[in-house]
Formats: structure tokens, C-alpha cells, sequence
């Protein structure tokens, strides 16, 4: 067994710096004007694999490029397949950063920057286990390839139409996914099921222009409470959807799996502090753990209309749009459900106005049996290093990819070594550094016993 701990003790020092390096670059995809720092951010982790000897190459898209690296072959040896990406959210709202997104800073023992968790700080960890091995050994102890996007928080769509035409890319014996985070603190686990999204943009106008509220006020019809209506008419005050047939494929966990969830570390109280909440709300006949992983939600993330700059100017504004996301749970299905959305709005939209729906982005959810032997060997790998054994949970998150990631049927294993109150998309984004370290410790120890596996 390679004594991966030393590695960590003894490079330490030069991981964090670079590791900082990387998640200095603010490559976020879905902002234009950061389309060359996504080209850097892919160029610094190639250069990092060309150095461990993977043949990397670099396959252009529509926006931002995909990495696709292998390692040495190892005759005989299993072949896992590892997926992390390098972009990330925008940084705002950037007055409640402690510290510059983009300048990481270690305080008391986590790192802070954008993507720490999400994901640079996870790739960086499995890539530095693979290094770690390397270095020890002179040569990985198995086969490793690894899929590296650009363009996961916007939705996959290079990397879509890449797997759809080279699905054998995705042959292995497992693929990683450490794109999630544990459950709790001291609690390794791995993500069961992952929910789906419908992400859209509702759009509105009454008017042929913003109109003086004075003269034409009580008469012309006002885009933005247009909007307002037309949304309650879609999500009630008592979190229910009021989509027709939304919750027609939508089943409850078994008595199994639900048993299992109450036994876990998470509390109602802890999860309320660690979202800065009052009191959670929602579909309170379900418990929140219910409401986070196996149930449909329909979120508004933002409305844009009408004037909000300084001072006032009395409009009537004559268009407004909303930007919304439907998270969907497994059975369901991303098409249908984005067509009962278009059909919902436009039942619900008055007849004076034009409305319209567009969807930026949809995928499937994602429900992994956890019964093949890869995760055996993940749980072993946990046991040794966090003394404790993986439980299955399921995720409220969606990452895009992964219903592609399983169609040559090998499993994938969600799994990862953040933590909940990480603040993913959030103001002040960290890492845990000692999770990192155990992390390059486990994934270095994963490997080994999978590369055990002899063909």
C-alpha cells in the first residue's frame, strides 16, 4: 500500500500554492468576457496531466473546451473513468465575499475562492492522488481516462453532443463523479439519485413601451404584475406545483430508504442554521430531507423589468422576464416536463399579453443502483482512511452529464469530499483543507484497490 500521507505531509505546501493558481483564474462560462480564462483554466490542469504523462487532448466546442486525458496503459488492469469540470458560477453578489473570489485565502484551515468545491478543488484532489501514485511508484496501478468540462454550470451541451456521438468514450469499469459533497461532517457518502432540471426564461410584454404611470396608470397593463400573476398561478404558497401532471411519474422513497435517512447526522435544526433560514417552508406534509432530494420543486431565480436604478422614474413597464428552474426527480423526464411547462404558461397568461418560453437547459435525473463491486471498493477506501463506511443518500442537485456518463452501463460512483455548509454558488465558496488532504489520501487509496481488481 502506498503510504499516500507522506506524499500529502511532504508536498503539501506546493499543493496549496497551486491549487490557488488554478482557482485564481475566473473561468466562468456562462459570462462572454470570461471565455479566455475558461481556455486557461482547461490549459493549466492539461499541463498539469501532461506532466503525469496522460495524453491529454483538448476537443473544441461551440463555447468552451473539453478536456479528454488517458493515462499509461496498464495491460490487464481495470479502467476507471474520472468527470470533474473547471468552470464555475459567477462570483456575485460580490460585496458579501470576506475576501476577492478570485484571490484565494486560507482561514482557519479552509480555503476561500470561487470553485473551491465546486469543482477545481475536487478534480485538483483526485488529480493529485493520481500524482501522488505516480511519484511512488514510477506508474498508476490501473487504467485512468478523465473527462474534464467546461461548461457544466451552463448546462453540458458541448460535452452532450460530444457522448452522444462517441458514446464509447464513457466504456469503463466505473466512473468517478466527485461533483458532490458528503452528507455531514465525519460522514462519507455517495449520491444515490441526483434530480434533473428544466431551467427557463418566461418572458412578458404588455406594452409597446413603458407607458407614464400617471396618465396611463389603473388602465394599461403592467408587465411586471403580469409576470408576478402568472407565476403564483404556477407555484402555490404551500410549495406545490400547479403544473398539470407534473407529479405523475413522481414516487416516494421506499420505507427502507426513508428509514435510513432518519438515522443520518442531518437535522431539520442544523439544516435551517446552515441556510440562514427563519423556518423552512414548502411542502411541509413531507419531511425537509424528502423535500430536498425526492420531491419536484419549481424555484424563481430572478426577475428583470421595468427601471431600478437610482432615484424614481414612474413607468409602467411594458415587458419583464423571470428566470426559473424545475428540479425533477427520477422516473421523470426532462422533455415532458418542459413541455407541460410551456402548456402551464400559456393556460395561465392573460389574453393581453404576449408570452413567451424559452428553455436554456434540461437533463434527466439520475438513480444509480449501488450493488456492483466499485463500490465495494469505495466503501473499503472510506473505512480506511475516514474510519467510516459510505452512506447512500440522495442529492437535491443536478449535474447534466451524468445520464450519459452511464450508457455504456458501468457505474457511476457519486461521491465527494466536500461538505455541506461549502457554500456552493454562494458568497465566500470553501474547502476544508483537511478534507482535501484525506481526500488525495482516499481517492490515491480507491485506485489501488481498484487496480487490484486484475482482469
Amino acid at each position: 500500500m502506498t503510504d499516500l500521507t507522506a506524499f500529502v505531509e511532504r508536498e503539501r505546501s506546493r499543493l496549496l500554492a497551486d491549487l490557488s493558481d488554478w482557482l485564481s483564474i475566473p473561468s466562468v462560462s456562462t459570462l462572454p468576457e470570461h471565455a479566455a480564462d475558461c481556455r486557461r483554466a482547461a490549459e493549466w490542469i492539461a499541463a498539469r496531466l501532461g506532466k503525469l504523462g496522460f495524453r491529454v487532448d483538448t476537443i473544441e466546442t461551440d463555447r468552451h473546451p473539453i478536456l479528454w486525458a488517458e493515462g499509461p496503459a496498464v495491460p490487464g488492469a481495470p479502467t476507471v473513468l474520472c468527470y470533474g469540470h473547471y468552470d464555475v458560477q459567477p462570483p456575485d453578489p460580490l460585496n458579501e465575499w470576506i475576501t476577492p473570489p478570485f484571490q484565494p485565502t486560507v482561514r482557519n484551515g479552509k480555503i476561500y475562492a470561487r470553485g473551491t468545491a465546486d469543482d477545481k478543488g475536487q478534480v485538483f484532489c483526485v488529480v493529485s492522488a493520481l500524482e501522488g501514485l505516480s511519484r511512488a511508484n514510477g506508474r498508476l496501478p490501473l487504467n485512468v481516462r478523465l473527462l474534464i468540462e467546461g461548461e457544466e454550470e451552463v448546462g453540458s451541451k458541448g460535452l452532450t453532443k460530444f457522448l452522444t456521438a462517441e458514446p464509447d468514450r464513457t466504456r469503463a469499469d466505473a466512473v468517478l463523479v466527485t461533483d458532490v459533497h458528503m452528507v455531514a461532517p465525519g460522514y462519507p457518502s455517495v449520491d444515490a439519485a441526483l434530480r434533473g432540471i428544466v431551467h427557463a426564461e418566461i418572458h412578458v410584454r404588455t406594452l409597446k413601451s413603458d407607458l407614464h404611470s400617471g396618465l396611463y396608470g389603473g388602465a394599461a397593463p403592467n408587465a411586471i404584475e403580469t409576470l408576478w400573476h402568472l407565476l403564483e398561478r404556477l407555484k402555490g404558497p404551500d410549495g406545490k406545483i400547479r403544473v398539470p401532471g407534473i407529479y405523475g411519474r413522481v414516487k416516494r422513497p421506499s420505507a427502507k430508504e426513508l428509514k435510513a435517512w432518519k438515522a443520518l447526522p442531518i437535522k431539520e435544526k442544523g439544516f435551517r442554521a446552515e441556510a440562514g433560514a427563519k423556518a423552512l417552508n414548502g411542502e411541509t406534509k413531507f419531511s425537509f430531507l424528502e423535500r430536498i432530494w425526492a420531491r419536484p420543486t419549481l424555484e424563481v431565480h430572478g426577475i428583470v423589468g421595468g427601471f431600478t436604478g437610482a432615484g424614481a422614474k414612474t413607468v409602467i413597464p411594458a415587458e419583464a422576464t423571470a428566470k426559473i428552474s424545475l428540479r425533477l426527480v427520477p422516473d421523470q423526464r426532462a422533455k415532458e416536463v418542459a413541455a407541460q411547462l410551456r402548456r402551464a404558461v400559456q393556460r395561465a397568461a392573460p389574453k393581453y399579453a404576449d408570452v413567451t418560453v424559452t428553455i436554456l437547459s434540461q437533463s434527466d435525473p439520475v438513480q444509480t443502483p449501488l450493488d456492483a463491486w466499485p463500490f465495494e471498493v469505495l466503501d473499503r477506501a472510506y473505512r480506511e482512511v475516514w474510519k467510516r463506511g459510505i452512506s447512500p443518500i440522495r442529492s437535491g442537485g443536478s449535474i447534466p452529464i451524468v445520464p450519459l456518463l452511464q450508457q455504456r452501463k458501468a457505474p457511476v460512483l457519486l461521491t465527494g469530499i466536500g461538505l455541506p455548509d461549502d457554500g456552493l454558488h454562494g458568497p465566500n465558496e470553501k474547502l476544508n483543507l483537511d478534507q482535501l488532504w484525506k481526500g488525495i489520501v482516499l481517492f490515491g487509496r480507491f485506485f489501488e484497490l481498484i487496480g487490484d481488481r486484475r482482469r
